[in-house]
Order: structure tokens, then sequence, then C-alpha cells
């Protein structure tokens, strides 16, 4: 490995993926999503890049661990027991493997992400 094997997310040209979330995880609406997957590791087990999303409410279920830092917008994460946590712009945290909940962008949400899966 050398320097050029360093992933700079401000160069990066990676190309954007488009989708929204299948219906039955909408709560409301039907947000356009889009994420730039800088890195994946050889392995599959890690990933990093930027995700963004339009305002609407689905369903989560993170089967990996993920690093979050909200760099525009307001979201709120809604645990099943109906717990919530609002995010905005400067938020950093992870949210763990097996959470289940709810996922809802209150203004457009932009957030850098590191994600690794955990083989069973």
């Amino acid at each position: 490995m050398n320097i050029e094997s360093v992933v700079d997310f401000s160069t990066a040209n990676t190309k954007a993926e488009r989708y929204s979330q299948a219906p039955e995880k909408c709560l409301k609406g039907n947000p356009e999503q889009i994420q730039h997957n800088h890195y994946a590791s050889a392995c599959g087990q890690l990933n990093a890049g930027m995700w963004e999303s339009d305002v609407g409410h689905w369903e989560v279920n993170f089967t990996e661990h993920e690093y979050c830092e909200i760099v525009q917008g307001v979201s709120v994460l809604r645990d099943r027991e109906g717990n919530a946590k609002t995010l905005r712009t400067g938020d950093r945290f992870v949210i763990p493997a097996g959470f289940k909940g709810t996922w809802e962008v209150l203004e457009t949400c932009r957030k850098f992400y590191v994600t690794f899966e955990q083989k069973p």
C-alpha cells in the first residue's frame, strides 16, 4: 500500500447511487436517497462514504455497526419502544448492529458514514 490507496472524500469521484426505500418500509413520503460509497474494503465488511436523503420516514434494521456525522439537516431516530433522538448538523454517533426502529428526515439530511458488517 502507498499514498495512492488513501481515499480523500473531497476529491473522490464516486458514482452516485440513487434509490428509494422499499414501499413496505416507508411510513411517510417516498424520499429519494443518494449514496456515494467512497470506500469498500476487500473483505466487504467496511464501507465509508456520504449519504443524503429528502424528507421522509421509514423503518430501519441495522445489521451493521454505523458511525455517522450529520453535516446537513435534521433527522429523528426512534427505537421500537418510541424513544427518540434528534440528530442535527454537527452530531456524531454510532448506531450499533441490531438496532431496529425508524429514521425520519425533517430537513434534507446529509451524513458521512463508516459501516462495519460483523461476520458471524
